[in-house]
């Protein structure tokens, strides 16, 4: 998975500059507690953070062989994807100004866990991060059909993940986590 901007030596370099990197996945309008985590732990670590935002309109069709990814959209709109790569790139941007962490941003094609595994393995990150999905309906249907990134991410690869929950706790006297 790489950067829709960059060619495959570009990416070459910067993954030998960002080994052992922390990794965070984010979303447009995600928690901050994700990103103020990942950074957290960024400097504990003295380690570079790369911003993993995954867009789900668009496939892998190939990879060459130095590990450059090729991509085509599901939808011909791949607007979609670049204005949310954009909207990530901005609040990181604005969340992590002054901070003197070395960062960047990787847009990543695909299924969530997958590219975040794979980008995992290029850079031998020290640590993912990603965020819990909100409560609702809506969202424990979709987990049901495609799972849980961070149990995914868990589960088919070695390094630790960090699950930052993004809402109040349910509480304990509280039967049912998904009220709608």
């Amino acid at each position: 998975m790489s950067d829709q901007t960059s060619s495959p030596s570009d990416e070459t370099r910067q993954n030998a500059a960002l080994q052992h990197a922390v990794i965070v996945g984010m979303q447009p309008d995600q928690s901050p507690r994700v990103l103020e985590e990942a950074a957290r732990y960024a400097k504990l670590l003295k380690a570079p953070l790369v911003i993993a935002h995954v867009d789900v309109t668009r496939f892998v069709t190939y990879e060459d062989p130095d590990g450059y990814v090729h991509s085509a959209p599901i939808d011909l709109n791949i607007e979609a994807g670049l204005a949310e790569f954009e909207q990530v790139q901005a609040a990181a941007a604005s969340a992590l100004k002054g901070s003197g962490l070395e960062w960047t941003a990787r847009q990543l094609v695909g299924d969530p866990a997958l590219a975040i595994k794979q980008l995992a393995n290029k850079l031998d990150a020290q640590l993912i991060v990603v965020g819990t999905r909100k409560r609702g309906l809506g969202e424990s249907i979709r987990e049901f059909f495609t799972g849980s990134v961070a149990a995914r991410l868990a589960h088919r690869q070695h390094r630790s993940v960090l699950v930052v929950p993004l809402e109040e706790a349910v509480p304990d006297d509280q039967a049912e986590i998904w009220t709608e």
